[in-house]
């Protein structure tokens, strides 16, 4: 008797899915949130941030920055890697300068920085 119910557990569970989504039919979305995610839509542009410290040999920059809007970031310190790493040498720590972020495999990423 056993597997019976088990078999009839297993064929409810996988059923469930498919019974929800049809449920859905005919619902009103209009007054849904549909609008894509913040990080996945918005072009990068330059951020303001003060450079805290420099690593050359991780190729990596602390920096204290405003919001990153393109990848859903408040504003805080943190460290990101350089996408030109050899860029760093020609930037010195407690400098004011216009950062653009975006993903580079998967991570976020400073993609140019200009002195202000």
């Amino acid at each position: 008797m056993k597997p019976i119910k088990t078999l009839a557990i297993l064929i409810a569970l996988a059923a469930a899915p498919a019974a929800f989504a049809g449920s859905m039919d005919g619902m009103d979305m209009k007054g849904m949130d549909m609008k894509p995610s913040v990080e996945s839509k918005q072009a990068p542009h330059p951020v303001a941030a003060e450079i805290k410290k420099i690593d050359p040999q991780a190729g990596k920059v602390t920096l204290k920055h405003d919001p990153i809007e393109n990848l859903g970031m408040t504003a805080m310190t943190m460290a990101f890697p350089v996408k030109d790493r050899t860029s760093l040498k020609n930037f010195k720590e407690g400098e004011s300068v216009s950062v653009t972020f975006d993903k580079v495999d998967g991570k976020p990423t400073v993609v140019d920085m200009q002195r202000k």
